[in-house]
């Protein structure tokens, strides 16, 4: 079989050879740089039924910090001193599957890296025309699906409750918040890291209330808050949030838990929150929440979801690291709470 290639590709020629970044050891607490290293890796033509992307937008995301640990949990971890992966946009160089041509732009798993070369079947068309490309990985994409199937199907949201989301300001918390809004909440409280974020929060996404949790206990100051109490708890944060989210928790109420950041560097063992007891007595309901268990609901979200990105009836951020080199700044930044919104590295062309 004769491959396809990009009718550009006198422009971008197919290298010998492209960088990725590899896991060299296991992080103990906080990643630091030194267990990573930026290595050339050879660049594959691809054999039947496969095909040659270069990447043109990386994500990166907190879910990561949990595969560099040996730890067992729901999703493989990275294999040391192998390109790491993770969601990635690029462009179609060279095909040899008769449903994808070059130029065509796709969503794949093999980000963390200049080129890859995969199986077709493991990569979706995604049209630029309709959304910015990059879109596809944050707003459009997982995070926006896990705010969406998180919100409505595991917190069970209905009109009327007050929604409480932490880590508010990131790729997630701030979609959750904004579709709590338009499907008619009562309120919507936030927090964040940063007094800048929190304008963001009630300025940019419209959230009734938000706070940053660094100027004092989050419980005060969720209360203050949220003085009716709070029907549904989106947990990005864990810890003191969780925590904070019980004692605010009404009757009846639900917390869908998908992440716990607060946490992911702990080298000892957290303890659960303090009130825990008060799930009898409030009859509260508490499910973690993985997105791989809700991609059923992408039709729906992205018909729903969609217009309100176009019509800017729902907001989105984006904080963007430039080059490949950059691309462990960026996850050790987004760690730290350096970003607003989604967290992207954008490759040179």
């Amino acid at each position: 079989m004769t491959s396809s290639v990009s009718p550009d590709s006198a422009a971008h020629q197919i290298p010998a050879t492209g960088r990725a970044w590899h896991l060299t050891e296991r992080p103990q607490g906080w990643p630091t740089p030194d267990g990573f290293a930026l290595r050339e890796e050879p660049v594959r033509a691809p054999a039947e039924g496969q095909i040659l992307v270069r990447n043109i937008h990386l994500s990166v995301d907190p879910y990561m910090r949990g595969r560099m640990s040996a730890a067992k949990s729901y999703v493989e971890p990275f294999k040391l001193n192998e390109p790491m992966t993770g969601g990635a946009i690029g462009v179609v160089l060279a095909s040899e599957d008769p449903g994808f041509a070059p130029g065509d732009h796709v969503l794949h798993d093999l980000g963390w890296r200049e080129y890859a070369t995969l199986r077709a079947k493991y990569a979706t068309k995604v049209d630029g025309e309709a959304a910015p490309l990059s879109t596809y990985l944050g707003v459009l994409g997982m995070p926006g699906l896990t705010a969406y199937a998180g919100l409505l199907r595991v917190a069970d949201f209905k009109p009327g409750d007050a929604v409480f989301v932490s880590g508010a300001a990131g790729a997630v918390g701030s979609e959750v918040g904004q579709i709590a809004r338009l499907k008619g909440a009562s309120r919507v409280i936030g927090s964040a890291g940063s007094d800048e974020k929190v304008k963001v929060l009630t300025d940019e996404y419209g959230f009734d209330a938000a706070f940053n949790y660094k100027n004092g206990p989050v419980a005060e100051q969720l209360k203050e808050a949220a003085p009716g109490g709070i029907d549904v708890y989106f947990d990005n944060v864990g810890g003191d949030h969780l925590e904070a989210a019980i004692a605010a928790m009404n009757v009846h109420g639900r917390i869908a838990v998908c992440g716990m950041i607060s946490q992911y560097n702990a080298t000892e063992p957290t303890p659960a929150p303090r009130n825990l007891a008060q799930i009898i007595a409030k009859r509260f309901r508490m499910e973690g929440l993985l997105v791989m268990d809700h991609y059923d609901l992408q039709p729906k979200f992205v018909e729903e979801v969609a217009p309100w990105v176009r019509s800017g009836e729902l907001k989105y951020r984006e904080t963007v690291a430039e080059g490949i080199d950059n691309a462990l700044d960026a996850f050790l930044g987004l760690l730290r709470g350096e970003n607003v919104g989604k967290m992207i590295v954008t490759l040179d062309a």
